[in-house]
This record gives C-alpha cells, structure tokens and sequence, in this order.
C-alpha cells in the first residue's frame, strides 16, 4: 500500500489522483502504459506531460478539466490560444451564454456596417473591439458547456453521442 503524500505544493494531476483514492500503484494498473514511476514524474514534473498522457488522465480519472488544463497550461500554443474553461452549473453556463448572444444581438448591425468594406477603419477600431470581447464570452460560454456535457458523461449523467 503507498503511503500519503505530505508535500505541499502538489501537481493538478497528483491532487486529482487522490481526490479519487488512488496510489500510484493503482493508477498505474488501471491506466493503460502507465507505471507508478511515470506517474510520479508527470505529478512532480520531472517529465514533460504529453499531449496523449494528459487524454488518458483525464479519461482514467473521469475528469474533463485536465484536458483543459493541459492546454492552457502545459501547451506552448494552448497557453497562448485555449480559453482557461471553468466548471460551472448548467444554470450559470446558461445565463452567460444567453447574456452574450443578447449583447452580440445588439452589436449585429454595427458589425455588419464594420464588415461590410472587408477592413477596419481608425473610426471603427472601439466598436469592433467591443464586438470582438462578446464573441469571446461567447466562445467561452461554449467551451464551459462543453465542459460541462463532458463531465457530465464521465460521471454516468448523459450518454455520449455517437459519432
């Protein structure tokens, strides 16, 4: 049996494998490829995670967010690109979403009169930026929903849909 790990300042990937229970040594059985030395690496960093590594994580240990962590984290172009996403109640995701389309329904014509020439003028600059923050909420709202059907899969709630 492992013993309990004292140190401090732990890895998402070694706080989410005991918030489940698990030794390394389980974890390693019960995830593909995996020994309990390599899962020490990754949780101390030692080694870099890798894309597939961060997949089979989130998999094995029914939790979505490390995907998403991996990305914004870890990633060299996620870190610059991927949203951070939250876990959120279906209620929040909701309101946020509909907040949002509600904003860029207000801001259409003004887009459409941004858009119409192919370019930005000086003049346009404020309105479009404006524009450009509620397609970012809005984007996000999408990606905590996601989130949300996601984790709401690995814990049995909905079926996945087939592909």
């Amino acid at each position: 049996m492992g013993r309990r790990s004292t140190k401090e300042n732990k890895s998402i990937w070694q706080t989410t494998r005991e918030s489940l229970d698990l030794t390394r040594e389980k974890a390693g059985e019960l995830i593909p490829g995996f020994s309990p030395e390599r899962i020490e690496k990754i949780e101390n960093g030692r080694t870099q995670i890798q894309p597939e590594d961060a997949l089979l994580l989130a998999e094995y240990y029914k939790t979505p967010s490390l995907c998403n962590y991996y990305c914004v984290h870890e990633c060299p172009i996620g870190h610059i690109l991927a949203p951070r996403v939250e876990s959120k109640e279906l209620a929040q995701i909701t309101v946020e979403t509909l907040n949002a389309l509600n904003q860029l329904s207000r801001h259409k014509d003004r887009f459409l009169e941004i858009a119409e020439d192919g370019r930005v003028r000086p003049d346009e600059l404020e309105d479009f930026r404006e524009i450009k923050t509620t397609l970012d909420k809005l984007a996000l709202s999408v990606s905590n929903l996601k989130l949300w059907v996601n984790e709401q899969i690995a814990a049995g709630l909905l079926e996945q849909e087939e592909a």
